[in-house]
């Protein structure tokens, strides 16, 4: 990477922001797809949609009203979820249509999109300010440090909650924690990827991560690793061949899915052949 980038202001908010955020989103995306909820970052960011709406609809940070709609609707979709027994699909179904739905409406009532809209909906990571980016890596930040210091109870309670609730591990209060950092999280990754771009960020790293077979440790490391680095790249790419940094980011990650996914196959392909080849000559 040329260092001369760095020396914008700009660039060095945009990197060291997709750093922190690639990081969060990779932590927690793994617990995520482990649950078999990769779609529920994509349900949480079409229900920040309808915060970001509500903010310009009121004339308030966007930011704030993202949070707030954000953490409220996860935690009472996960209280309706438990209370009335819906399925996860279910409740990621009606997160998608509600909150796409308000945020359509109060676009309509307060006269259509705006530029500020659009970045939240396609990214904008090289136009963040300083109070965005002091903002979006505090809170990253405190998601981070917060898995850290629940990753045991958490690692149990992802892989079997009855086996969690055995080992005397409160499931319910774990599990309302875990979909407001995942609802943090999303509000926190919309400046870098946008609205509709916020589960491939959440979910590509890790299924890619999942497929080499290793331990949970070294997955998610591995799945770090990938995301920062295709997070530097696309903002540095975007940067020289004037692109979107978000379509970059998420087209690499694409890429790096791909190749791995063309690496396993051949891999045991080539596996099956010296099998064969193998049990021929005995």
């Amino acid at each position: 990477m040329n260092l001369e980038i760095l020396s914008y202001g700009f660039m060095q908010r945009g990197l060291l922001t997709g750093i922190v955020v690639s990081i969060t989103c990779s932590m927690i995306g793994l617990f995520l797809v482990l649950k078999r909820y990769s779609l529920f970052g994509d349900a949480l960011s079409h229900v920040a949609f309808g915060g970001i709406a509500l903010g310009f609809f009121l004339n308030i940070y966007p930011i704030w009203t993202a949070f707030a709609v954000s953490v409220s609707t996860a935690l009472g979709i996960t209280k309706l979820r438990k209370s009335t027994k819906i399925s996860g699909d279910a409740a990621i179904a009606v997160l998608l249509s509600s909150g796409f739905a308000m945020g359509v409406l109060l676009i309509s009532a307060s006269h259509g999109f705006t530029i500020d809209l659009f970045s939240f909906l396609f990214g904008s990571i090289l136009l963040t300010n300083m109070q965005d980016t002091l903002l979006i890596v505090a809170v990253s930040c405190g998601v981070i440090v917060t898995l850290i210091t629940i990753r045991k109870p958490l690692i149990h309670f992802t892989f079997d909650e009855e086996q969690a609730k055995v080992h005397g591990i409160p499931v319910e209060k774990l599990n309302y924690l875990f979909v407001a950092l995942a609802a943090v999280t999303v509000i926190a990754t919309m400046r870098l990827v946008g609205i509709l771009l916020i589960s491939a960020l959440i979910v590509l790293p890790n299924i890619t991560s999942i497929m080499m077979g290793r331990g949970f440790k070294k997955t998610m490391l591995i799945s770090i690793s990938l995301s920062v680095s295709a997070v530097i790249a696309g903002i540095t790419i975007s940067y020289y061949f004037n692109l979107a940094p978000s379509g970059t980011i998420v087209m690499l990650m694409v890429a790096m899915f791909v190749v791995t996914l063309i690496a396993k196959h051949a891999g045991m392909f080539s596996k099956t052949i010296n099998e064969h080849n193998l049990s021929a000559t005995n």
